[in-house]
């Protein structure tokens, strides 16, 4: 990954597409500060609320990271702990981050979950990961990532493991949180029907370099680069038959 040049405006959705191994994953890990130092070399700047945070001291990046900027991975299955039930792990950044009880924390983990359209929050704060669909798991997720109301969210990949159904309530259930609650995110995805969907505007990556960045509908119906008009003409199309 080199080149990135990439802002996130207060309240704003950007969507970071392309195909997988086009770095889209490195630029959220490194943006999160989740990428591990040591095993990388890393130059320019990742500012968030005017802080660098590839060269925040570990102790002030754990403050923001759960906090003021939260993360939803692809697979909640695999993010979660299995052996923990749902609403411990919902709590988890309220434990880590504020001075709460255990009576205020669950409180405002039932909120988040009801927030984010669950039916049943009691219900599923007390069920393990395993009890849940993946379109649950996907919303408890999303709930333990808003729970301290974060400025930022990045989504890496939140509906690819779903069905067409539950993926289109997802996306409704983030374009919500963002006209509600202003949250601003980055939402990535090498489907460009999801972020046409959610998205303001879109920025296309193909081997680490951001080639292309614009208003979805204008990619869509000018794309200036070729990368871009490569990955619009393998969208899936309905053919009739006759």
């Amino acid at each position: 990954v080199a080149g990135i040049d990439l802002t996130i405006r207060d309240g704003e959705v950007v969507g970071l597409v392309g195909e997988s191994g086009s770095g889209k994953t490195v630029t959220a890990m490194t943006l999160s500060g989740l990428i591990e130092r040591k095993k990388v070399t890393l130059s320019g700047e990742v500012r968030f609320d005017g802080r660098d945070i590839l060269r925040l001291p570990r102790a002030e990046l754990r403050a923001i990271q759960g906090r003021e900027l939260g993360v939803v991975f692809q697979e909640p299955m695999t993010a979660m702990d299995p052996l923990m039930r749902i609403g411990p792990q919902v709590e988890e950044a309220l434990a880590v981050h504020t001075q709460l009880t255990k009576e205020q924390r669950r409180a405002r983990a039932l909120e988040a979950l009801r927030d984010v359209d669950l039916p049943a929050p009691e219900e599923i704060y007390r069920k393990y990961p395993h009890e849940c669909s993946g379109g649950q798991l996907q919303r408890v997720m999303i709930a333990a990532a808003i729970v301290t109301d974060p400025h930022l969210l990045l989504l890496d990949e939140p509906t690819t493991a779903l069905d067409v159904t539950v993926q289109a309530q997802i996306l409704a259930l983030l374009r919500r949180l963002n006209r509600e609650r202003g949250i601003s995110m980055l939402l990535i995805s090498h489907n460009l029907q999801v972020v046409r969907r959610i998205c303001s505007r879109v920025a296309v990556m193909q081997r680490g370099h951001i080639v292309e960045e614009g208003a979805p509908e204008q990619l869509f119906t000018a794309p200036q680069h070729p990368y871009t008009a490569e990955l619009i003409n393998a969208i899936p199309r309905r053919v009739r038959r006759g």
